[in-house]
């Protein structure tokens, strides 16, 4: 089973077709989505009928995702994120508005070895950047591989001596996984890098290879940063596309 993981698109239709697309080439069984399908970008209803196409086999949402379906208030949101959010409901469908407030929450385990989460196991709302917040993540999972967003940043925790490595014939982008678990994965972000590199990024998890693929791909960042200009979002949000922050 070779899963398709795609996390934090933010209504990022271009880098989301991209990412599509360079999958395709590579080949996938399905699709794991880890939230955040909307905030920020300006494609937020093409976002989500895009994700929606895909059928996933595990669909959970983020932040953004209940506070723009009106779950929560956005009392954690900075004004950029806010202003954001507003735009967000007011061109989002009744329709569109229910899908978000449908997704399921996570942590949500997809087989007898993987899980996801947008956050961490045990809120899906904490940041997980640390080895400290690793191992409070790595306590509370419950399948040997949990996959997470949220930060915007590539990463793989992992407390076994037994560590992911490069080689043995694998991609230049492929790690091969630990025999032993649990660890954390962190594809990045479609949408939103944080990273310093703009590209789209995200995973191919093999599972009968053991491996995970870390993939990043060039997208039109330029056309992402015209549909935001012209929605009348922050200016910050174009900007930070081609800094990758």
């Amino acid at each position: 089973m070779r899963y398709l993981v795609i996390s934090d698109i933010h209504a990022n239709i271009d880098a989301l077709d991209t990412v599509l697309a360079d999958a395709a080439s590579i080949g996938y069984d399905a699709v794991l989505c880890l939230g955040d399908l909307v905030g920020y970008g300006a494609a937020p209803s093409a976002s989500i009928e895009r994700v929606v196409e895909l059928a996933p086999a595990g669909l959970i949402r983020g932040n953004h995702d209940k506070v723009i379906a009106g779950l929560e208030p956005p009392i954690l949101f900075n004004e950029v994120a806010r202003k954001s959010v507003d735009w967000t409901q007011g061109v989002l469908s009744s329709e569109a508005t229910k899908t978000l407030a449908d997704l399921a929450k996570g942590p949500l385990q997809i087989d007898p070895d993987v899980e996801i989460c947008h956050g961490a196991p045990f809120d899906e709302d904490h940041y997980l950047f640390d080895n400290a917040d690793a191992e409070r993540a790595m306590a509370a999972c419950t399948t040997r591989i949990c996959l997470y967003g949220h930060t915007h940043l590539p990463a793989i925790f992992t407390k076994t001596t037994d560590r992911a490595s490069a080689g043995d014939g694998l991609a230049d982008d492929e790690l091969r996984l630990p025999a032993a678990g649990p660890v954390l994965i962190n594809v990045g972000s479609v949408g939103q890098p944080r990273d310093g590199d703009p590209r789209a990024a995200y995973g191919l998890l093999d599972l009968d290879r053991h491996t995970i693929r870390f993939r990043r791909v060039a997208y039109d960042v330029p056309a992402a940063q015209k549909r935001i200009m012209a929605a009348g979002l922050p200016a910050w949000l174009a900007l930070r596309l081609e800094k990758g922050q």
